[in-house]
């Protein structure tokens, strides 16, 4: 193989790649980027087996090949070279990279042993503006499990149906749900997607005027953004059935000035977080809502107007998940609804139902 190319170019299509690359794997070539050099193109490959990224970048190839070069090292490598033109050759299992007048060689692993990706998804799709695709990734995946011990929690719900996609993500402490309008679908979906897989696509997109099509064949997902695609493995198996979980009536209802009440958690948090449980405590009663934290580091009283309808009620709340609530949203107001102070915390909308936000109470001895 021999090429050339712009170090810009290359070093911006590395970047998205490495995303996929595994980083604790026994497999060496999963670490691996494989470049491929046909018909005046470069097209960058890498997966860690649930979830691959491929991106084309135009090349002057003088002589066509594929190569597998460790995905670390090479992508560092080539960030260095971004003003620079590249030319890539090989022999053997050797790359040479040269650079102005200077040259740096890298080993290379068999091409061949690199896995085999479908890149032809085309079950089931929808259609949806990419701003809000970003927007839904925004709103619901922070809500998503960290851990191992339920991995289906690891992904996020979408369903498509009726002209709506709703993306739904809880971790057993708080979760989030969010919708949208689609511009179109070639039938209903319903799927588990890594938060991963969901986070690197939204971190892909630019244009804020761009039309992304999402594909979904049995347990596999493909999305293109621009000159890149990305496909994951699906999460197998039965998510939990949140309709369940909603409360549908409330005891009180109070509606708050979102940016002021997220000042107020910011500035109780750095209290709050001295503490291992990083507890705020809401006090809801006529039009105020008072937030306090409490710990061996110092005191924080803080107060937000409301409108409230229903009964008082006090509530302890863990200062992440109501912080990383009110942050995820833009809206002016919004609406938080109990049922006492040993019920779930509902956020949504002042006015309608784009997004909702369950958040469980935390028991304290006082």
């Amino acid at each position: 193989m021999k090429i050339i190319c712009e170090g810009i170019e290359l070093s911006d299509a590395v970047m998205k790649v490495v995303k996929a690359c595994s980083v604790k794997t026994t497999n060496p070539v999963l670490e691996c980027i494989k470049i491929t050099a046909a018909n005046d193109s470069l097209e960058l490959l890498a997966t860690d087996g649930e979830i691959a990224i491929d991106r084309k970048i135009k090349a002057e190839v003088l002589e066509e090949g594929k190569i597998c070069v460790p995905g670390k090292y090479f992508s560092d490598f080539i960030k260095k070279l971004e003003n620079s033109q590249i030319v890539m050759s090989t022999e053997e299992d050797k790359l040479t990279i040269r650079y102005g007048n200077s040259e740096s060689n890298m080993q290379l692993l068999n091409a061949d042993d690199f896995p085999a990706i479908d890149m032809n998804i085309s079950e089931t799709k929808f259609s949806i503006p990419a701003k809000d695709l970003k927007e839904l990734v925004g709103k619901t995946t922070f809500c998503c499990a960290q851990d191992d011990s339920r991995p289906i929690l690891k992904g996020c719900l979408i369903e498509a149906k009726e002209g709506m996609v709703t993306f739904t993500a809880l971790d057993g402490y708080r979760m989030a749900v969010a919708k949208k309008n689609i511009l179109s679908m070639s039938g209903d979906m319903r799927i588990v997607c890594p938060a991963r897989t969901l986070n690197e696509i939204a971190r892909m997109i630019s244009g804020e005027d761009a039309e992304l099509e999402i594909y979904v064949q049995k347990n596999m997902l493909l999305v293109s953004v621009e000159d890149t695609t990305v496909t994951s493995r699906l999460y197998e198996g039965e998510f939990i059935n949140v309709s369940n979980i909603i409360p549908k009536t409330f005891a009180s209802e109070a509606i708050v000035n979102r940016a002021l009440l997220c000042e107020s958690v910011e500035r109780a948090s750095i209290i709050a977080r001295t503490d291992k449980n990083s507890i705020l405590t809401f006090d809801i009663k006529e039009n105020e809502m008072a937030v306090t934290s409490n710990t061996a580091v110092g005191r924080v009283d803080e107060s937000v107007d409301i409108m409230l309808e229903g009964k008082d009620v006090t509530i302890s709340l863990n200062s992440k998940y109501i912080g990383e609530c009110l942050g995820a949203v833009t809206d002016d107001t919004v609406r938080m609804s109990f049922n006492g102070a040993f019920s779930p915390c509902i956020v949504t909308p002042a006015d309608g139902d784009s997004f909702l936000y369950l958040i469980l109470p935390v028991r304290t001895t006082s």
